[in-house]
């Protein structure tokens, strides 16, 4: 879609404001709105001003004056406004260089694309997220000098199985129990229409999807399933996933959280991702007859994902809660080693088909919480230093590693438990991103030095509720 087009438009549906949306390096989408007349051509090639110091991990104060360009390829009739409004997804420069914002998480997306292609390895990267979320009905929390608590509570959550009832909100009993909502019908599942409302509505957008269902955990989990795309695009379409889920639970009286770990003792909500290469329409992860049916080069992309594990984990699994969810016991991908069919490895080789077009690696450590566009770039970075280093992720582990004797557990590597620990690793290990200038060293600084101060640094010196029930009475 060109500028024109976009114009064209806006004006066949009848578009009165212009909405313009950017990443902030944390991953939150920020925007601004302008009336439709303010909507021309020549804004595609001047760009917009905004202030760059206000945005979390952007500008100083003394250099706070950005630009924002529209990318007219993303124009998207918004489904959620009572004014018709179009959503156009825009670029980050700088109005004294004119060149694009190395802090942009799309940026560093769109060049950790051009230097796949650089590289003549491949010329395609297609990423398939699954992302899960929690459906709540209500999100208490608050935190004070003397007091600190959340309190979460969803109709569909089991703990809700003794509440009495009442004519304005009887008990009629059915909901999963803990770690057993993969899949049971209504009514124990109670969100199958909201799902659907909310598939609807990421199609309306432009997003294809390909089913949908409750997760594992009580209290509402649930994935949606999108269609793969290339990298950008894909990364596009998880902020027009949160944005749709959002709002169309809002519309329901409920609310989403897509926190790794919002319930105690039950399974959290991971994003594994899904990658393969391909060259002029070839697939380069299939070769018949190998272990899975995977090439050379599939074993070496998850070679450089196993070895870089514990520093990619800053970026694909980036707050303090991902490291609630990396636990033992809740199907978490904690276990550096790769397996056909296998969720207890953080790399699984899916089985379901035996086409070359579906063969991929899934990644099952990322989590929700992370900027997509700055986790599927680390993700291709570290399978590419994989690939051009011929990395051997050694022998692929057909076991439950969960249930292992501990002699042989022992053997077998696993995450650091900590963002701080991770913060630590990518501090060492960060070179394999600096290939081609994908990533910056401002900006792997600047994002280590947000992550202590904001998240790290927050948490570790505010008191646990838990500590009370541990300490309060010695």
């Amino acid at each position: 879609m060109t500028p024109s087009d976009v114009l064209k438009l806006a004006k066949a549906k009848d578009v009165k404001i212009v909405d313009l949306r950017f990443i902030d390096m944390p991953g939150l989408w920020q925007h601004f709105s302008i009336p439709v007349a303010e909507l021309s051509e020549d804004l595609f090639k001047e760009g917009i001003g905004f202030d760059g110091s206000s945005i979390r991990g952007f500008q100083a104060i003394n250099e706070s004056d950005m630009l924002l360009f529209p990318d007219a390829g993303t124009a998207v009739i918004d489904p959620f406004t009572s004014v018709p409004t179009m959503a156009l997804i825009c670029d980050v420069k700088d109005p004294i260089t004119g060149a694009a914002y190395a802090r942009d998480p799309r940026y560093v997306a769109k060049k950790a694309e051009a230097y796949l292609k650089s590289t003549g390895i491949a010329d395609t990267v297609y990423i398939g997220p699954e992302l899960e979320f929690f459906i709540l009905d209500s999100a208490r929390f608050d935190q004070g000098y003397n007091f600190g608590f959340y309190h979460l509570d969803a109709e569909a959550g089991t703990w809700n199985s003794g509440r009495e009832g009442t004519p304005e909100r009887p008990n009629l009993g059915y909901r999963p129990r803990y770690k057993q909502g993969y899949f049971p019908v209504s009514p124990a599942d109670h969100h199958q229409d909201l799902r659907s409302e909310m598939v609807l509505n990421l199609e309306a957008c432009g997003v294809k999807i390909e089913v949908h269902h409750h997760e594992v955990a009580s209290a509402g989990q649930t994935e949606i399933d999108m269609r793969f795309d290339t990298l950008v695009k894909m990364a596009d379409k998880v902020l027009w996933y949160k944005y749709c889920t959002k709002n169309t639970a809002k519309k329901f009286g409920k609310t989403v959280t897509f926190m790794p770990k919002p319930i105690f003792q039950d399974n959290g909500s991971g994003m594994h991702t899904h990658q393969s290469l391909w060259k002029d329409g070839k697939n380069l992860f299939y070769q018949k007859g190998g272990y899975a049916d995977i090439s050379p080069m599939c074993k070496h992309y998850i070679g450089g994902i196993l070895k870089h594990a514990p520093a990619l984990c800053a970026l694909i699994a980036p707050s303090t809660n991902s490291y609630r969810r990396l636990v033992p016991g809740y199907e978490a991908p904690i276990n550096l080693a790769y397996s056909a069919r296998n969720r207890s490895a953080a790399v699984r080789i899916p089985m379901y088909s035996s086409s070359e077009k579906a063969k991929r690696l899934e990644f099952r450590t990322p989590d929700p919480t992370c900027n997509p566009y700055l986790s599927f770039a680390a993700c291709l970075m570290a399978g590419l230093d994989g690939v051009q280093n011929k990395i051997d992720p050694g022998e692929p582990l057909d076991k439950d590693l969960y249930e292992l004797p501990a002699e042989e557990a022992a053997r077998v590597k696993q995450l650091p438990g900590s963002l701080d620990a991770v913060l630590d690793n990518l501090e060492k290990d960060h070179e394999f991103l600096l290939k081609g200038d994908v990533f910056t060293r401002d900006l792997i600084e600047t994002w280590i030095d947000y992550k202590r101060k904001n998240e790290v640094d927050a948490i570790r010196l505010r008191p646990h509720p838990w500590e009370f029930a541990l300490y309060f009475d010695i």
